[in-house]
């Protein structure tokens, strides 16, 4: 006779391993070499190995005597050679570690009767102005989708008739085959009825609205509430206002998709907005009162300082977006950008050229390059 071997080897852990490692080592070897899913010939062997080495080993009392005595004490003293006796205890663990094959050892497998399912989500896309992202709108929408049939109410059978309970699942929606192992005994598969689809009843009469399907497509208008501060890609969720699930299950969800046109005066930069203000040198040099546009549509008024460059920035605080769902709007951010004249009068010539002359040695190369530009000389 063979020698054995070591348990703990077999199932490739330490000594001192404790039952949640054994269980996990176990479980990995087990979904390895269970015979039903792995076809080559030393597979059984090797599982009855694994198999029994876990019987001892998780058994506290027969683990104390296989550390004391090794095999010799496990023979003929209620040890591993029953195989079949220990099996039924891990049918548990079989049960979890195989459900989604095509047998569960000592059990059955689930996947029989349909189970209520969720309805599907919708989208729809809509595109807002400008102004409508900024300050809120409401759109009425069109949408298609499935609902329930309100001629049968969902039983799929025309009004005056009911569902008939399958003969041949018994109204469970699911059908058993069971088969005999040398190995695990009776296997038992559950699948849904061929029959009844695995509903666990039969429509004679279908409903001529919906022709037995239950749910029927409609188009439904539908009110949203776009608020104040939505951008370009947010999502509006209406709960429950996608199609109807199947078999008493939920609705799905409605998703509004936004979409934002560009503003020819404004940029926006998460909840501020940014405008570019085209001033002559004359509002640059001496400084100006200016007004500008506002996405309210209310003109505000500017100080532009003496002196300002292009690229200048002012802020004015609360001129922005309303923020998305909270207190409180960004702010105006204002780009000075200089504008060189062009199509000068000879008046207006003179007139820049006698203020060149005026900055005499304090013009540098760049500040007289500036006026040629203006003067249309080299």
């Amino acid at each position: 006779m063979m020698d054995k071997h070591d348990y703990y080897e077999t199932l490739g852990v330490e000594r001192n391993a404790d039952d949640a490692v054994m269980k996990k080592a176990f479980r990995k070897l087990a979904q390895q070499y269970h015979p039903d899913v792995n076809p080559s010939p030393e597979a059984e062997a090797k599982f009855k190995e694994i198999n029994e080495a876990y019987q001892v080993l998780s058994d506290s009392q027969k683990r104390a005597v296989y550390d004391r005595y090794g095999h010799a004490g496990l023979s003929g003293a209620g040890g591993p050679n029953d195989f079949n006796q220990g099996f039924g205890d891990l049918g548990s663990i079989f049960e979890e570690l195989f459900s989604g094959f095509a047998g569960t050892a000592g059990g059955r497998r689930g996947g029989g009767r349909r189970s209520p399912r969720r309805g599907a989500d919708l989208r729809v896309d809509i595109s807002l102005s400008f102004e409508q992202a900024a300050f809120g709108t409401d759109r009425e929408l069109e949408v298609p989708r499935m609902e329930e049939c309100d001629r049968c109410y969902a039983s799929g059978a025309e009004p005056g008739s009911s569902p008939e309970r399958c003969a041949t699942c018994g109204g469970t929606g699911e059908v058993q085959r069971r088969q005999h192992s040398p190995l695990f005994g009776t296997i038992v598969t559950a699948s849904p009825c061929p029959r009844c689809n695995g509903e666990g009843e039969i429509i004679n009469s279908p409903c001529a609205k919906c022709n037995g399907q239950k749910r029927v497509r409609v188009t439904r208008k539908l009110k949203v509430n776009v608020p104040a501060g939505v951008d370009d890609g947010t999502r509006i969720r209406l709960a429950g206002e996608g199609e109807a699930g199947a078999l008493g299950g939920p609705a799905g969800n409605l998703y509004v998709v936004i979409s934002v046109e560009p503003h020819p005066v404004f940029v926006r930069n998460e909840f501020d907005l940014h405008m570019e203000l085209p001033i002559n040198i004359a509002q640059a040099a001496l400084g100006a009162t200016v007004h500008i546009p506002t996405l309210d549509g209310a003109p505000e008024k500017l100080e532009i300082p003496a002196g300002t460059q292009t690229g200048k920035s002012f802020r004015k605080r609360g001129l922005g977006i309303p923020r998305l769902q909270r207190a409180g709007r960004g702010d105006l951010i204002v780009i000075a950008r200089i504008v060189t004249p062009t199509n000068l009068s000879s008046e207006q010539k003179e007139l820049l050229r006698r203020l060149a002359e005026s900055f005499g040695d304090e013009s540098t190369e760049p500040k007289k390059g500036f006026f040629d530009r203006i003067l249309g000389t080299d």
